[in-house]
């Protein structure tokens, strides 16, 4: 269906809000992406980007385009893959984000699986602490942990993921281990503190008090913005951390980590598979949303 090439070229501009990046991430010239863009412009008669040296805006007539041809092109994919369900293979992109510790824990081992059963099928994983913008940025969808904020966005639960308390080894010779949460202040226990972006006040150790939970600040020796490295803090012995029972799993069997305070883990985080719009999912979307539920249910609650 290359005679769609104009939608697909002014969709992507108007997500990502640049020609650069736009004809970057659809593999083709930035100067191929401006002339399908004008040319399609000069066919529909009327201006559908405001273009500046710094950025792309849509104009109110390229907002209404947008819409429909958003629709448009999701029932394309829809048309090209309707006979594929019958064994046929997955075709095409999927831009996709995730937390690394998903990524890199559980769903990276298990991906051979699913592109060797699908070879035409492409993924594009980008595996980040931050909230990625899914409309601007290009995504397809998105898996999250935590609260989602944004109203617009169409979640589905995947479930809770369980947290847990763990120290290095190393380290609970040094401050011993803890038996309750007043051992954390006079044993002189420290943590690892975890922000999303440095400037932010970090969250404390989290426990549950009464019928919900409760935050001690516990002093620190270092302040990281990523779970990779939230984890490697904790098995140098840097202090006490608090992660997801799947990604700390093989280092408490290991050793390496002792779980600690087992009936004081902090409030489980919320799994959700995310999209920008319910409406006409892409087959590659509804398939990838599957396997990833499959993929992650062993781990959730």
């Amino acid at each position: 269906m290359k005679n769609l090439e104009p939608l697909i070229v002014f969709a992507r501009v108007a997500e990502m809000k640049s020609f650069t990046q736009a004809a970057e991430s659809l593999g083709i010239q930035k100067g191929r992406a401006s002339i399908v863009v004008r040319e399609l412009e000069h066919e529909v008669g009327t201006t559908l980007l405001h273009r500046t040296t710094r950025t792309v805006q849509l104009t109110e007539d390229g907002r209404m385009f947008y819409s429909r041809a958003r629709d448009l092109l999701a029932e394309a994919d829809e048309l090209k893959l309707m006979f594929s369900s019958g064994g046929m293979s997955l075709r095409g992109r999927l831009r996709v984000d995730m937390p690394a510790v998903l990524a890199q824990s559980v769903v990276i081992p298990a991906l051979p699986q699913l592109l060797n059963a699908h070879p035409e099928f492409e993924l594009e994983l980008s595996s980040t602490d931050r909230r990625v913008d899914l409309v601007q940025e290009g995504f397809d969808c998105v898996v999250r942990l935590g609260p989602i904020v944004d109203e617009t966005l169409i979640a589905r639960p995947l479930g809770q993921l369980r947290m847990i308390n763990a120290a290095g080894s190393d380290y609970l010779k040094r401050f011993g281990v803890p038996q309750t949460i007043d051992d954390l202040r006079n044993q002189g226990h420290r943590m690892v503190h975890y922000i999303r972006n440095f400037g932010a006040k970090p969250d404390g150790w989290e426990y549950p008090s009464g019928d919900g939970y409760s935050s001690l600040m516990l002093p620190g020796t270092m302040t990281v913005n990523s779970v990779p490295a939230y984890h490697e803090a904790g098995l140098a012995g840097l202090g006490l951390i608090q992660g997801g029972y799947l990604a700390l799993l093989p280092h408490i069997k290991r050793g390496t980590l002792v779980e600690v305070l087992p009936d004081l883990r902090p409030r489980p985080l919320d799994a959700s598979f995310v999209v920008a719009h319910r409406r006409n999912l892409s087959q590659r979307v509804r398939a990838f949303m599957t396997w990833t539920e499959g993929v992650l249910k062993p781990y959730f609650d």
